[in-house]
């Protein structure tokens, strides 16, 4: 493929050993009905360790007062998630439970050595989705800060400082040239691979591609762990959907930061599936990025 070619959503890795595939470019990919097959399962697993077996429980680290990874790329506030009017947010009593295990707090640590945190969630056994600014970071103004963050702990289902999935280190990322190479909020979007199977004890989110007129009719869901709330504690808040654009979903949802990556999901029959992956705040509504075609491509490529 020649050069000029290249997709905003080639998908590229930390790993140069890696044979990472070339998708074709499609800059409008969502016209009509989203193309048949365009959709993945959730997928609910059972097995868990019990902490009451164990001699030592996993304890989280303390993150108070770190802050998000999206300052690391876009500076700090004015404030990039936010509350619109009355804080509707619930905390998760109980996180460890499904579905909630399926979303898990992030400690990152920078290529400068700077701590951050995050969010993310499980689309398969090794694999969740995140902001690209959360696994690179690009404009940074800092010496030795820009690029691939160096580590990732992920920690799903945690409970302030309870950890009943342990916590799982990674150095194995993947985003897309669009935000690599431009910092393109419409392709801010990426992966952790996880070196265990851990999502086979806490399960995974469907995803798929869904219809404007679908998401203009729907009510869309957000969990993660934000910075301004006790540190490690799971909050939850819901909106209909405000507006979508080609690459973009919008929604009163409220969120702060360290939410960056968390999943946007609509339920449907008691199933949920992702259809956005939050990142971005403003003046009335919230955003992230849109699954569309090329994005559910990269997904269902990476969780493999």
């Amino acid at each position: 493929m020649a050069a000029d070619a290249i997709s905003p959503h080639t998908p590229i890795s930390n790993e140069p050993e890696e044979l990472v595939s070339i998708i074709p470019a499609v800059e409008d990919p969502f016209a009509g009905e989203p193309p048949e097959g365009a959709a993945d399962g959730e997928v609910e697993a059972v097995a868990r360790p019990q902490l009451e077996s164990m001699s030592e429980p996993w304890t989280a680290p303390d993150q108070q007062g770190l802050r998000d990874i999206a300052e690391a790329s876009f500076g700090p506030p004015p404030v990039l998630e936010t509350v619109h009017g009355p804080d509707d947010r619930v905390k998760i009593p109980q996180p460890e439970e499904h579905p909630w295990r399926m979303h898990a707090s992030l400690g990152i640590i920078a290529a400068d050595g700077s701590p951050w945190i995050g969010t993310a969630w499980f689309i398969g056994p090794h694999t969740l989705v995140t902001a690209g600014h959360c696994v690179y970071i690009t404009n940074s103004g800092v010496p030795g800060r820009d690029g691939w963050v160096r580590s990732i702990t992920v920690m799903p289902g945690r409970n302030g400082s309870a950890l009943p999935f342990g916590p799982v280190s990674s150095s194995s990322f993947r985003t897309v040239r669009g935000w690599a190479d431009s910092g393109d909020e419409h392709y801010d979007y990426g992966a952790i691979i996880l070196p265990v199977n851990l999502g086979e004890q806490v399960g995974w989110f469907g995803f798929a591609v869904d219809a404007d007129e679908d998401l203009l009719a729907t009510t869309v869901n957000i969990s993660g762990y934000p910075g301004d709330k006790p540190a490690g504690t799971q909050w939850y808040d819901s909106h209909t959907v405000a507006s979508v654009g080609p690459n973009k979903v919008f929604y009163d949802v409220d969120t702060f930061g360290g939410q960056s990556g968390s999943a946007v999901y609509r339920i449907t029959n008691g199933l949920r599936h992702a259809v956005a992956v939050h990142a971005y705040g403003g003046a009335t509504t919230n955003s992230g990025t849109r699954i569309t075609t090329p994005v559910f491509s990269n997904f269902m490529a990476w969780k493999a």
